[in-house]
């Protein structure tokens, strides 16, 4: 019995230093399956949760009220790329510590910003599948902090929304591409660049003609400057969502249902740099999926190919077409489903228990928003 008992803990030793140095909300991609068991003992196993519902009050709404006033960053908290999700987390309406479930984002989403449900589903569960850790259900809106030790080693993720080729991309509105630098925080000259093409053109104001011409420049930056620049699928469609969504998503809704256009450079600055929503902030009183007409416009002012600087590591201004592009709405839509799955497939190519059954949870859970257009993938079956 002595000698059971001392074997029993030694095992459970053996376990432990079996485990990285990974945080609840680091990806489990590129573990090994005694790795990722060993994890698995070591944290509460959620696994996949069912998609929440959509919300049932889509009207008109005070965003910044009494208990979600905004609040500086505390040392851990994790902010990231994305204005939008840091801007909810500063003010409570996720968790303020940046690391959140992927149910807590579509229902943040819809609660900030009055996001359509389905857009909601397809960006959460995109970035999920891929940043996110499929046991503990947790996903960081950032990165590694010193909270999260070191970083896995490769093809593991360092997780969380930094990433880049996941859920964030080159030509950022005010981010650097990864090749040239940080590419998650603030980034004042680019900031200033927007601001000088909005005086031009957009009358002092972020509209649809200040995205359209900030859209071509950061793309035509990245050509100049990124060898590894890539403006393909699904870079192609996302990019131009994320030129509009200021426009769509930050304008007060009292503002915009009196015909405001345009975005207030100030209140943008503190979204962007700040996390931080205006005083008294109204989100918008009708659902959109940042598709609307500026989107439509901001995409034929210019000429674009989707495509890559194909060089190696030295080389620019070598920009060539994606040969596998596809072009309609119907088929963006199918064309980053069937990334984002080859991609965890890729990141998870023999899960087995538990992460198997959450990997297919979150697939699942992804292809909702993609099954009026295109045929389910099931990797894991």
């Amino acid at each position: 019995m002595l000698l059971s008992a001392k074997l029993s803990v030694l095992l459970q030793l053996v376990g432990a230093l079996a485990v990285p140095a990974l945080q609840p909300y680091d990806s489990l991609a590129g573990l090994t399956r005694d790795e990722v068991d060993a994890f698995a003992r070591s944290v509460k196993v959620v696994g996949g949760q069912p998609i929440p519902p959509p919300i049932k009050d889509t009207s008109l709404k005070l965003v910044v009220d009494k208990d979600h006033q905004w609040k500086p960053l505390r040392a851990g908290d994790q902010r990231g790329p994305c204005p939008g999700l840091n801007a909810l987390a500063s003010h409570g309406w996720l968790p303020r510590t940046g690391i959140v479930t992927p149910g807590e984002i579509v229902t943040a989403v819809q609660n900030g910003y009055n996001m359509e449900w389905k857009r909601a589903v397809l960006v959460t569960y995109a970035a999920f599948l891929v940043n996110g850790n499929h046991l503990t259900n947790l996903l960081s809106l950032g990165g590694m902090s010193w909270l999260t030790g070191h970083a896995p080693p490769p093809p593991a993720l360092a997780s969380g929304l930094n990433t880049h080729g996941t859920f964030e991309g080159d030509a950022s509105l005010t981010r650097s591409d990864a090749f040239l630098g940080d590419n998650h925080s603030f980034n004042e000259t680019l900031f200033q660049q927007l601001v000088d093409i909005s005086n031009k053109v957009g009358g002092g104001k972020y509209n649809a003609s200040a995205a359209a011409e900030v859209r071509f420049q950061r793309v035509q930056d990245s050509i100049a400057r990124n060898p590894t620049f890539n403006f393909a699928n699904p870079r192609f469609n996302t990019a131009f969502v994320e030129a509009v969504f200021p426009i769509v998503f930050f304008i007060d809704g009292r503002l915009r249902a009196a015909g405001e256009t345009g975005l207030d450079l100030k209140v943008m600055r503190g979204f962007f740099e700040d996390h931080r929503m205006p005083k008294d902030f109204h989100r918008r009183g009708t659902v959109s999926s940042a598709s609307d007409s500026e989107l439509d416009f901001v995409q034929a002012a210019h000429d674009y190919i989707p495509g890559f600087n194909n060089g190696s590591a030295r080389v620019v201004n070598n920009f060539v077409a994606d040969p596998n592009f596809m072009g309609t709405q119907t088929e963006l839509v199918c064309a980053l489903y069937e990334k984002f799955v080859n991609s965890t497939v890729a990141l998870y190519p023999n899960p087995h228990g538990e992460l198997r059954k959450a990997l297919n949870q979150n697939l699942d859970n992804f292809y909702v928003a993609a099954e009026a257009h295109c045929d389910q993938i099931k990797p894991y079956n």
